[in-house]
Parts: C-alpha cells; structure tokens; sequence
C-alpha cells in the first residue's frame, strides 16, 4: 500500500524544486563577486549553522555513539558527493556560458536515477519511465530552446556533475532513514562547507569586500537553498522512492526560468511554456497509481505493469 505520508513528501519535494529553482537568480548573482568555491564555501557553511537552532528544537535528545559513528560516516559521504555535484555545476556553468544548456544536461538525472536503480536490482515501474521522458522532454525546451550546438569540456563536466547528483539523491534514499535527518544534514552540510572552503584558500583570492558586495545572494543561497531546501530534500525523500523525487527536482529549472521572468525580466517564449507543461505532465503521471489486474480468483497478478498500485518506494531504506 501507498506510504500515507507520500502527499506531504511529496510537497516537501515540490518546495525544494522551488527554492533551489530560485536560488539559481541568487547564485548567478552571487557570482558576480566571488569565485564558485567562495560563494559554495560560505554558503555551505552558512548553511550548517543555520540548523544548529532547529536540531536543539527538534533533535535534543542524546544518541548513542553507535548512532553518531553512522550519522558522521552517512553524512560525510554523501557531503562529499554533494560537493563534486555542486562544485562541478557551477564550473559547467561557468565554462559553458549557457545557464539552460547546463540546467538540461545537469538535469540528466531524471533518467539516471531509474537507470541506476535497474543496475541496484531496484526497477521502477514503466509509468516511472515515461512521467522521465516526459520531463526529460519539457526540460529541454524549458532550456535549450535554441538547440546545443557542440560539445564541450564544460558540457563534460556537467554529464559528470548529473551523475554525481544521481549520486546524492540515491545516497540521501539510502541513509537518511537509518540516521536523524537535521543531524544527517549538519554533517553532510559541514563536509561540503570544509571541503569547499579549503578549495578556496587554495585555488582563489576571496576578500571581505566581495563577500560583503554578494551578501544577499549569500544569505539565500546559505539559509534557503541549503539550509530549508535540502533538509526538505531529506525528510521528502524518505516517503518517495528516488526516481520520482528525480522528476519532481526537475521542476528547479522551471522555477529557474519563472525567477527569471519575475527577477530579471527574462521572457519564456512559447517552447518555454510548452516545457513547463510538458514537465508538470511528468509530474502528474509519477504520482498516479495503477490498480492491480485481478485474475479469475479475485487476487492480484504480480505482473512488472500491474504492481505500480501495490509497491511501497522501491528504493525506501529500512530502519
């Protein structure tokens, strides 16, 4: 039977997709004044601290060193994987100068992640597939309404960095239900701060004026799209099995592109709104349910079409 708490995951999914979809207005500008491992550096970090508050609300209690050793070790990995994404996101970025051509090949994830779950032994529904194709397809007219022209390094590395997200969002499946999650997202915040920061003392020259030039953008960047939206990410997907918490993370370029339009003053055009479209139909088809065939004797056929009714979250972690 569906999880009774798969609405409200659900939500919590569709709000990350806004803020970090959001956010990208917030870290194209941040760039303007520091370097990409500065402005993840601080962001990170203002990140971590920002939930030091919410675990004293919510997380007091103690818990075994056992329970700390496994916080620290799932935490560290999957910050580290959270750091190659995003630091290999921003270089594409950078190195592409096309934000919707990185925002579509970034968003390669959202067939990734059911392809990654075929080679775990965990295959996801064919209604799972084609809701992917389906967002795959309206990302790429939300993104790329002028066709990609040729490959480059930068475009490499933004393949890369998809596979690195693949990554993430199958490590936070895989460890956030073993683990207190605000806790789990300090560690994995503070490894991406740590790793983040050391890179830019040695590859880049921040100074304190720059910082203070790009501290909005910051400030939103560190306690919006890190501190609430991932943490929202976390506790989201531990009721929605990764593949269609991929589709619903496909919205973030849809929201890039409506910030966009309220905040710069950019236009969508019509391929735009025909991609918005088409992905809010990927949504729709991920979170619908396909009754069970019957047979002659009343009870259901296990059948790979007919289970997508009777399945918990393939991929849900056990406690």
């Amino acid at each position: 039977m569906q999880d009774k708490k798969t609405p409200i995951a659900t939500l919590c999914l569709f709000l990350t997709a806004a803020i970090w979809g959001f956010a990208f207005v917030a870290q194209v500008q941040g760039m303007e004044y520091m370097g990409t491992l500065t402005f993840g550096g601080i962001r990170f970090a203002l990140g971590t601290l920002s939930l030091l508050p919410v675990i004293l609300l919510f997380e007091r209690g103690k818990s075994s060193k056992a329970e700390k050793l496994l916080t620290l070790k799932y935490g560290s990995v999957t910050g580290l994987i959270l750091f190659a994404a995003s630091t290999l996101q921003q270089y594409g970025i950078e190195l592409t100068g096309s934000a919707g051509k990185a925002g579509f090949l970034t968003g390669l994830y959202i067939v990734l992640v059911p392809l990654f779950g075929v080679f775990l032994g965990k295959r996801p529904t064919w209604l799972t597939y084609v809701a992917a194709l389906f967002a795959l397809g309206g990302l790429y007219f939300l993104s790329v309404p002028d066709g990609f022209g040729a490959l480059a390094v930068g475009d490499l590395l933004l393949i890369i960095c998809a596979v690195f997200w693949t990554m993430h969002i199958i490590a936070v499946d895989t460890y956030a239900c073993k683990v207190r999650p605000l806790r789990f997202s300090f560690v994995q915040f503070a490894t991406c701060a740590v790793l983040s920061l050391i890179g830019m003392l040695i590859f880049e020259q921040p100074s304190v004026h720059a910082i203070q030039s790009g501290m909005l953008p910051i400030l939103y960047g560190g306690i919006g799209s890190v501190g609430i939206a991932y943490t929202l990410q976390i506790i989201g997907q531990r009721h929605v099995e990764p593949s269609k918490a991929a589709i619903v993370f496909s919205l973030e370029s849809l929201f890039a592109a409506i910030g966009g339009f309220l905040l710069l003053h950019e236009q969508l055009g019509w391929k735009g709104y025909l991609g918005g479209g088409l992905m809010f139909v990927g949504i729709l088809l991920s979170q619908l349910r396909i009754a069970p065939h019957k047979s002659d004797n009343g009870s259901s056929e296990n059948t790979a079409d007919s289970t997508e009714a009777q399945m918990e979250p393939v991929f849900a972690a056990t406690e």
